[in-house]
């Protein structure tokens, strides 16, 4: 049972533990183990005791008294039921379950007589349990441990089929078959075992299964009561369930799917770093900046163009009004040197060389006249 369990733990260690259980429907195995509360056991032991001492009182010798020997008995009846069934999950994390079993508890026991020969008694356990079941199951929201699944609990109500009984090496005891039920149970569940559609959930409790015959328990074994027999098939029981739901919910959606939910229901969505994504962040802020500042430098350079073309145009109007003012003064400068050349006539001119027309005459001058008498 612990490699079972063991094994059980290391198969869902890789495994996500389950916020719910998603199985609509499942059939179910669930073999147990059940310390059955017989407490009329010791009606077989008393039997067993009755005919040890019959030995003994049979016995001549002390050799034979020797040779008489027995076996008790176990106190406790313990065994190994097992149950099916199948299971319908009607609303979130509530099931209603179906479900037949069988137990099985063999007692036996040898005494030896006065002449060293062997004698075997026994007493058969039976019983047929039908029962339906309901489970709650704990949300993890609710109830939960640090590595834990889901938490459950379960009542039961049994009823018993043909087949439940008591049979011995003196008889056979049938229990009757009522239609109100048996009897009822009680668990703690716990899932610490899932994979894919396939679940382990483990399970202790305890179970009360009381049934009764027409006969009495002096038919079964000697020197019983007269009364009619009653007995009990339940007690302290451990259990493991493996379930398979073969008709499930749906996948539940992730996060970002979820974006028309209400405000309510959403969960905070988590969100990964990824360093990579924030250095290409960085060199995209750098791109951006370098290429904002390039834009900057363009404008800059662009308006010191303009500045400098503005310049060039006030300087160009400066030239050409300095030009201008420069045409005027050698204008000026050409009209007194023709006025100077107009004046005086060149040392080398020809005597007889007629004056320009343009030249102004010279005025006679009264005082230059002389008469012809002079």
């Amino acid at each position: 049972m612990a490699s079972l369990l063991f094994s059980a733990n290391a198969f869902a260690a890789s495994e996500e533990k389950l916020d719910h259980d998603n199985s609509i429907l499942s059939v179910f195995v669930q073999p147990s183990i059940s310390f059955i509360s017989f407490e009329e056991r010791k009606y077989f032991q008393e039997a067993i005791d009755t005919i040890y001492y019959g030995f003994r009182a049979e016995a001549v010798t002390s050799a034979e008294t020797l040779n008489v020997a027995k076996q008790d008995f176990q106190k406790v009846n313990f065994c190994f039921p097992i149950t099916a069934g199948i299971q319908w999950q009607f609303m979130e994390d509530q099931f209603l379950s179906a479900g037949i079993g069988f137990i099985y508890d063999n007692e036996s026991v040898v005494l030896t007589d006065r002449r060293s020969g062997t004698h075997s008694y026994e007493y058969t356990l039976q019983g047929i349990p039908l029962f339906l079941e309901y489970r709650l199951a704990l949300p993890k929201n609710f109830i939960t441990l640090s590595t834990g699944g889901l938490f459950s609990i379960a009542v039961r109500w049994y009823w018993v089929l043909p087949g439940t009984e008591i049979y011995t090496t003196w008889g056979y005891l049938g229990a009757e078959t009522p239609l109100l039920g048996a009897g009822f149970g009680v668990s703690v569940g716990y899932l610490f075992a899932s994979w894919k559609n396939f679940k382990l959930y483990g399970d202790i409790g305890f179970n009360s299964i009381s049934v009764k015959s027409d006969k009495k328990f002096s038919d079964i074994v000697p020197n019983g009561p007269e009364e009619k027999a009653k007995w009990n098939l339940g007690g302290i029981q451990l259990q493991i369930r493996g379930s398979f739901g073969f008709w499930n919910k749906p996948e539940p959606k992730d996060d970002e799917d979820d974006d028309d939910d209400d405000d309510g229901d959403k969960k905070p969505k988590v969100k990964f770093i990824d360093d990579t994504k924030k250095d290409s962040v960085k060199v995209d802020s750098v791109n951006v900046a370098a290429q904002d500042s390039a834009k900057i430098d363009t404008s800059v350079v662009r308006d010191t163009s303009a500045v400098q073309d503005s310049a060039g145009i006030a300087d160009s109007r400066k030239t050409a009004v300095q030009d201008s003012t420069a045409a005027q003064d050698s204008a000026k400068i050409d009209t007194s040197v023709m006025k100077a050349s107009v004046g005086t006539a060149p040392e080398n001119a020809p005597k007889n060389a007629p004056a320009p027309q343009d030249a102004p005459k010279k005025s006679a001058d009264p005082a230059n006249v002389k008469s012809k008498g002079d």
